[in-house]
């Protein structure tokens, strides 16, 4: 897995790439933790347009994370993923919490109209 991570505003974009699973998630938390804790970011957009691959471990990851940052107002997007993993996302429940969209800048817009 590679992690590319921004704060555009008040949001943390995060851009993973791979196959993100259970050899990856305690990585990929402890990444997102670190960086919501440093930059204090009040919404979150993962970008899953290079993730192959997601299994129930960052499943959860992704939902505490939602909680993280729904209990202080927050949105969380996920934005273009790939057909399997949006089905994967659709399946567990996610596209019911998360909203989705096709690219970073409709997320991003998004939010600004919330504000």
């Amino acid at each position: 897995m590679l992690l590319d991570m921004e704060m555009k505003k008040n949001t943390l974009v995060v851009r993973p790439s791979g196959d993100l699973d259970l050899g990856v998630a305690d990585t990929f938390r402890s990444a997102l933790e670190e960086a919501l804790n440093r930059e204090q970011a009040r919404n979150l957009v993962f970008n899953f347009s290079k993730v192959s691959f997601v299994d129930s471990s960052v499943l959860g990851v992704m939902l505490g994370r939602y909680k993280r940052i729904s209990r202080s107002g927050g949105k969380v997007f996920i934005v273009s993923p790939q057909p399997q993993v949006r089905r994967v996302f659709e399946l567990s429940g996610l596209l019911r919490i998360m909203e989705e969209h096709s690219s970073e800048d409709g997320a991003l817009e998004k939010i600004g109209q919330g504000e």
